[in-house]
């Protein structure tokens, strides 16, 4: 897919790699333009085009008294709200057909969750809205399979579509990155990797996913060292005590440091 045709992007015209970033999940107004604010003065900062990422439901947690969000409708006014005041995109998961237009109404992406990526109505349902759609690998699904999943959103008469890598089953409890994958869907869509999922570790005793925040730089690395188009990081200024997904969060101190990395490891390799 053309980038253009995502609204309000910015800097598509630096050589560098685009980025989804923002907290796990909207745990209120005051936290998500907090983020929202560092992540665009960071990405401006950088030339980075930036998409600002935020669940606005959480429908797919281990536990029932798990985090699941401060109301749909209330969570995708911020996201509205973070789009309109820094003039950036938003994207935010869906999960089930009516979430589909009614994200649509708000935000300027679509995702959906690697665990539903094979739900035809789904997928249908986002494409259908005429969104740029993001479609994450399921951590059992092999790379070549996602074709079918790409078709599905193309034969909905909507070209725009991406594909996300975050990580693949390692045992019951790991994951891991095969960057093999990364130019095998390339050749489908423009191609992001999920760093922060990939190093999650699911399926603890607990009910809560673990997470291995210290590998965040060596596997950005890696994938902007191996030409993805895209990089997806979720990140929050207190992941200890974030809602979802702290375990394997990047704090916002860190960002601009990495990116200032990711961007140099980029400046080397355009020049091959």
């Amino acid at each position: 897919m053309n980038l253009q045709n995502i609204p309000k992007i910015k800097h598509l015209d630096s050589g560098n790699f685009f980025i989804l970033a923002g907290p796990c999940a909207i745990e209120g107004e005051e936290m998500a333009m907090r983020i929202a604010e560092k992540l665009v003065g960071i990405t401006d900062k950088l030339q980075i085009p930036y998409v600002f990422k935020g669940s606005f439901k959480k429908a797919n947690r281990s536990r029932i008294d798990s985090f699941s969000g401060i109301g749909d409708e209330k969570a995708l006014k911020i996201l509205e709200k973070v789009s309109k005041e820094f003039g950036v995109p938003t994207v935010t998961d869906i999960h089930t057909n009516e979430d589909a237009a009614m994200a649509a109404a708000y935000v300027d992406v679509l995702q959906i969750p690697a665990f539903l990526v094979r739900q035809t109505d789904l997928v249908v349902a986002a494409a259908n809205t005429g969104k740029v759609v993001n479609l994450k690998k399921g951590q059992f699904m092999s790379p070549e399979s996602m074709k079918h999943a790409v078709q599905k959103v193309l034969d909905c008469n909507n070209k725009n579509v991406m594909l996300t890598d975050r990580g693949s089953m390692f045992g019951y409890q790991d994951m891991i990155v095969d960057f093999r994958g990364i130019p095998t869907m390339q050749t489908m869509a423009t191609t992001v990797l999920d760093v922060t999922h990939s190093l999650q570790q699911p399926n603890q005793v607990a009910g809560v996913t673990g997470g291995r925040p210290d590998m965040i730089e060596t596997i950005a690395k890696a994938g902007i060292a191996v030409g993805v188009d895209g990089i997806f990081i979720e990140t929050h200024f207190d992941p200890a005590n974030a809602k979802s997904d702290g375990a394997n969060m990047l704090h916002l101190d860190y960002f601009e440091g990495l990116m200032t990395k990711l961007v140099a490891i980029r400046q080397t390799i355009n020049q091959f």
